[in-house]
């Protein structure tokens, strides 16, 4: 029965990725969209609605002695060098991000300010719960079987000594993607700040459940406003005011524009479209949300899905950045510069409504940037991509804001992680967090205004699969596959991870190892099996030929 059940499965899969590879080849060819079976078998998309955000009964006065408003702003694969303030941009340059500069500036940056995970949906569940989700079994992105044997299984033009493998017996125990949530056993921040009077929101992109338990309404926010997967069109593939860049040689590409749709959902009602190009859309909501809440505190987390794939960029956009020659950085940096408007207009709606000196903002990305974009510098100076434990996929830009608590200017040198941002807002909303789990993070500000002079973490830890990581002090430790092969770097000499000190450094190898094992034997088994290992190159975004000098590590997802 077992084997019929699969040999079942497995046609089913086929068919699917042959009907997929046929949409995707027609979009490529005709230049023009088709709503994927995946879309077609969802309910009907309604015309654009209006939100009426829920106002405060009782309103406090803003100057009266109240928690602070707590905005956390993550953008989806923003790549270090994406972001001006480091002295880089898109187009060597020609893209500046002044609002989310200036977050920086006003507040503190965090220049060793690392992401729970490597990719979005376990790091995003490490900010929302304060936890390693490795510890908790979350230790996969949700995606569709189809989608994974696509990108397990793609002919790519390059040269793949070490190709991606589909775990095709796995099929068996893989759940449905809407089942393939945080476990409702974890408790969500929004949960934790209604103890002290919050009204919490969710914007945009959420990516930890679908089913009922897991929406975001289930996890203590009070309104959502956005879509449950992990991405969305960012306009009508049609919109003759776009441009889009289609990766031909991403297989993840190949899915996405066929699949995803351009809506949105408020709370469990039912889809509709949106008025604006998605990136504005939430930004305009964003406002629209502090007007509504000024009175009172708010938690607001503003989860954009820019500059993640597919790349759809407003043409206005587009035409301004002319100096930029290669078609797919320019829509790229068209995204980016959308990104930071949205940012510069939630600025602004906190001093209009006169809010802004008590409301501490967050600004990160949820990884590094991603190689299947097929551009090479958008982690420069660091080595590696997305899905890779490389400083690019887990270093990230990282800036606090909260001008009542933090001076300006501030520069914080120590590690820091994506769980801290759990214990800094509970800090803030002067609420505990709870005593009957392990919290991985801890409260950033003392540490960030001096009163404690120590590092916040002995040890910051990742884990996919069988390939792991360890930053502790200067030392940075990989694990991959075959056979745990070790990457050792001393990042204060080497910060751009070139030199593997594996061999000639056994004692803080044995160190790293052993500070892996004892972390890592408390975490729980994945909450489920999974379907890729593939090899990731840091050194060649997903367009650049490979040769034998290029090593992988493997992801597994």
């Amino acid at each position: 029965m077992k084997k019929l059940l699969l040999g079942m499965l497995a046609v089913v899969t086929a068919l699917g990725l042959v009907y997929l590879n046929r949409t995707s080849l027609m979009i490529l060819a005709a230049g023009q969209g088709a709503m994927g079976y995946l879309a077609t078998l969802a309910e009907p998309i309604l015309p654009t609605q209006t939100i009426d955000w829920r106002k405060s009964a009782a309103a406090m006065n803003p100057d009266a002695d109240r928690p602070p408003n707590i905005i956390v702003i993550l953008a989806d694969d923003l790549g270090w060098n994406d972001v001006s303030f480091y002295g880089g941009g898109i187009g060597k340059g020609i893209v500046q991000t002044p609002n989310i500069d200036r977050i920086a500036a006003e507040g503190v940056h965090f220049n060793n300010g690392y992401a729970g995970n490597a990719t979005c949906a376990p790091s995003r569940a490490a900010l929302l719960t304060g936890r390693y989700p490795t510890r908790y079994g979350f230790e996969f992105t949700p995606a569709p079987s189809v989608m994974m044997q696509m990108a397990a299984s793609f002919d790519s033009h390059r040269v793949e000594p070490n190709p991606g493998v589909f775990l095709e017996n796995n099929l068996i125990e893989f759940p449905p993607l809407e089942e393939q949530g945080v476990p409702t056993s974890e408790i969500f921040l929004p949960e934790l700040l209604a103890k002290a009077g919050y009204h919490s929101v969710i914007l945009g992109k959420w990516h930890l459940g679908e089913s009922e338990g897991f929406t975001p309404v289930d996890r203590g926010f009070d309104e959502f406003l956005g879509f449950l997967p992990g991405a969305a069109m960012f306009a009508e593939f049609e919109d003759p005011d776009m441009v889009k860049s289609i990766q031909a040689f991403d297989p993840i590409d190949h899915f996405l524009w066929p699949n995803l749709t351009y809506a949105v959902r408020y709370n469990k009602e039912q889809h509709f479209s949106p008025d604006e190009y998605m990136t504005d859309y939430l930004s305009t909501q964003a406002v629209r949300v502090i007007e509504a809440n000024s009175d009172r505190p708010f938690f607001m987390y503003l989860s954009y899905n820019a500059p993640h794939t597919p790349l759809h960029a407003k043409k206005s956009d587009y035409d301004a950045l002319s100096a930029i020659e290669d078609h797919t950085e320019r829509v790229y940096g068209a995204m980016v510069v959308a990104l930071d408007r949205g940012v510069g207009r939630v600025m602004k709606a906190l001093e209009e409504a006169g809010v802004d000196d008590n409301t501490l903002i967050v600004f990160s990305s949820d990884n590094g940037g991603a190689h299947y974009v097929g551009l090479p510098d958008v982690n420069s100076p660091y080595r590696g991509w997305k899905m890779t434990f490389y400083e690019g996929g887990t270093h990230v830009p990282f800036f606090m804001r909260w001008p009542d608590r933090i001076e300006a200017g501030i520069e914080y040198q120590r590690p820091v992680t994506h769980i801290d941002i759990f214990s800094t807002a509970a800090a803030a909303a002067k609420v505990s967090v709870p005593d009957d789990r392990e919290i991985d993070g801890v409260d950033l500000i003392p540490y960030i205004n001096g009163e404690i002079n120590e590092d916040p973490h002995e040890a910051i830890f990742w884990r996919t699969g069988t390939y792991r990581a360890v930053r502790s002090g200067d030392w940075k430790l990989q694990l991959s596959d075959p056979d745990d092969s070790a990457f050792l770097f001393n990042l204060k000499l080497d910060p751009t991870e070139q030199n593997n000190l594996s061999a000639s450094e056994p004692r803080e190898l044995d160190r790293l190892k052993r500070l892996i094992e004892k972390e890592m034997e408390g975490w729980s088994s994945p909450l489920r099996p999974p379907l890729i290992k593939g090899p990731q190159y840091p050194d060649k975004h997903m367009n650049e030929p490979l040769d034998e000098a290029d090593v992988p590590v493997y992801w597994y997802n």
